[in-house]
């Protein structure tokens, strides 16, 4: 008998000596983090509110409840039990069973009502048919992604348990090494913005965090051949975590699977389907542009099977001597901190990802307290000495400023934006500047993949700012339904009638310029000088959007031959801060300020090379603390 059979035996035994005496225990598996206990008494279980949480508490596992199959009622009757169960203002728009596991999947509008005050409603209905409940979020904008994500792991169902069974056998293996240390190689965007990616390892266990590409930089890929990391082999990594969707996190992931990589990929569930979304259209955007991608869509899909949703603040065993739990970082929709607890308190380290310190329209700041961090790894792109943001109402009064001057010579506004998250953003600072009065109503144009962004921001709105999630909560509030949004979805013959109509806003992808629609829209806008670009994200070195930004008025367009090569830009170029979604320097300052408890060491990463090593300066002289400006390819040994 294995170590992990011996010790299923020993948690069945547990549970049932936990449990009251009418309640059979006739299985108890892993499935990924998770330990799943099989009852033929479900109706039992649930009538008592806290035994899960008690069991949960005693054992320290997250714990998963099913009924035995063969004690199951018929889904048809079930389902009548259910229905009325459930109050009608819940909007249940459908029901979906699976005898295998004892589930049903109930999508609703308002999820709140399906599952009850402490989930009252959700133990009313296993008392009544038996079957364990889930709840998922009807989108209130129909999105495709969302869709897709969802059909295709209810397809991939059975061999995603099989996955998961793995997965959990791996994570609860008996832990072999004797020795104790905890290293960081990294393996990109050290001294550079993009390609983020590193190696936390111990005698026993290695994860990868992130793997993205370069913006504006073909070819330049983490170093992913090293020894460190695939060298030995893509199934020696253990887990991959991604804090966040952005290309320069999340690009390559699939790349790993296609070297072999078989293992579960952790991150919050928005986060898993805008990577799905931007990596598909990161294979799109290179074949429209010649390149050979990297990997193809079939790997993206096995990302997406292989992935593990988590929620903010559950502590996750991911191997035999590692916990992560994920923080919001509020920079993107799901962006999180990643807090690993190493060993039986043998020593903690964050990873920030990307973050955002102070609350913005979108999300609440990012969080920094912790039970224990010995070492931070953070990001430092706005750590330069002068990159200092204007505050968030200054930036907003500019952009208007520009937006009503632009408007009264007659002309349009074009904003190069990330599809994810600061579109949005924008989308809710037109939308109220509109209602108020303080700039024209108009039309706004959402080029790219903005609209389908946007939808899955409304099916995930428990992890917006609190007031915004109420609002999305009540329909007739929801800002990102208001009626002057326009989806743009007619290709180069839409484009031109919105060239040739009234002034207008357009919010279009990419936000650097490196290709996709904002190319179109150069063509459209960029020879006209009542026009206006604004530029609100940053623009990475290297990329067109940062030399727009420097000066440049004659662009490189590639098109068909009888186009032009260059087009001369006659439209004005302003580039408005405090749209980011990183912090400034004080923010990230203040992010390491207000850190509880405050970290012995910090890595200072995902900058150019004299914003982390200010960054780096700064931190050492205002706390007195061991800060580094690694190079990529760097190890740090901790004990």
């Amino acid at each position: 008998m294995s170590s992990v059979e011996r010790q299923l035996d020993d948690l069945q035994a547990e549970i049932e000596a936990e449990v009251p005496g009418d309640i059979t225990i006739s299985d108890v598996t892993y499935e990924g983090p998770e330990l799943v206990v099989y009852t033929r008494d479900p109706k039992e279980f649930a009538s008592d509110g806290d035994l899960v949480r008690r069991l949960a508490s005693k054992l320290r596992k997250r714990i998963t409840v099913r009924p035995d199959p063969d004690v199951l009622s018929h889904p048809r009757d079930a389902e009548e039990q259910v229905r009325k169960i459930i109050p009608d203002e819940a909007g249940v728009t459908d029901l979906d069973f699976h005898a295998d596991t004892g589930e049903i999947v109930i999508e609703a509008e308002k999820p709140g009502m399906v599952i009850g005050r402490h989930g009252s409603t959700l133990r009313e209905i296993t008392q009544a048919v038996g079957w364990t409940p889930e709840v998922v979020r009807t989108p209130p904008i129909e999105s495709s992604t969302v869709s897709n994500v969802r059909n295709f792991l209810k397809q991939e169902r059975d061999e995603r348990r099989d996955v998961l069974e793995r997965i959990g056998r791996q994570i609860h293996r008996e832990e072999m090494a004797d020795d104790e240390w905890v290293r960081v190689t990294t393996l990109g965007c050290c001294r550079e913005v993009g390609r983020a990616s590193f190696i936390l390892s111990t005698p026993e266990t290695r994860v990868l965090i992130d793997c993205g590409d370069k913006p504006g930089a073909e070819g330049e890929v983490p170093y992913l051949q090293v020894p460190e990391a695939l060298g030995a082999g893509a199934n020696t990594i253990d887990a991959v975590v991604l804090t966040h969707a952005h290309l320069d996190h999340s690009a390559l992931i699939p790349l790993l699977f296609k070297y072999g990589y078989d293992g579960p990929v952790y991150c919050t569930e928005p986060t898993r389907d805008l990577m799905g979304l931007l990596q598909l259209d990161y294979l799109d955007v290179a074949a429209k542009e010649g390149r050979a991608p990297p990997y193809e869509s079939e790997q993206v899909r096995e990302t997406i099977k292989h992935t593990i949703p988590i929620e903010y603040g559950d502590v996750t065993d991911i191997a035999p001597d590692m916990k992560l739990t994920m923080h919001n970082a509020g920079h993107i929709l799901g962006s999180a901190v990643c807090h690993f607890h190493i060993g039986d308190g043998l020593y903690n380290v964050a990873f920030s990802g990307d973050i955002h310190y102070d609350d913005t329209r979108l999300f609440n700041g990012a969080v920094n307290e912790f039970p224990r961090v010995e070492t931070l790894v953070m990001e430092s792109t706005y750590g330069g000495r002068n990159d200092y943001q204007t505050d968030q109402e200054d930036s907003e009064r500019k952009l208007k400023e520009v937006i009503n001057e632009t408007y009264e010579r007659d002309g349009k506004v074009v904003i190069p934006a990330f599809a994810v998250g600061r579109s949005q953003e924008l989308m809710l600072v037109l939308e109220e500047a509109m209602r108020t009065g303080d700039i024209p109503e108009m039309p706004v144009h959402l080029d790219g993949m903005i609209w389908e962004a946007t939808a899955i921001h409304t099916t995930y709105p428990e992890y917006l700012r609190d007031d915004l999630r109420d609002r999305i909560f009540h329909d007739d509030e929801n800002p990102f339904l208001a009626e002057q949004f326009n989806h743009i979805d007619g290709g180069e013959e839409e484009r031109q009638e919105v060239a040739d109509g009234d002034p207008c806003i357009v919010l279009s992808t990419s936000g650097m310029v490196t290709g996709g629609p904002i190319m179109s829209w150069l063509r459209h806008f960029g020879s006209d000088p009542d026009n206006r670009m604004v530029f609100v994200g940053y623009q990475a070195q290297g990329t067109l959007g940062r030399r727009i930004q420097n000066g440049w008025d004659e662009i490189p367009m590639s098109g068909d031959r009888s186009r032009s090569s260059t087009l001369t830009l006659e439209m004005d170029v302003e580039t408005v801060d405090g749209f980011s979604g990183h912090a400034d320097r004080q923010g990230l300052e203040n992010f390491v300020r207000t850190m509880n408890p405050r970290p012995e060491k910090v890595l200072c990463v995902h900058g150019d090379e004299s914003s982390v090593q200010d960054f780096s300066s700064a931190l050492y002289h205002e706390f007195n603390m061991r800060t580094f400006a690694p190079k990529n390819l760097e190890t740090f040994r901790f004990e």
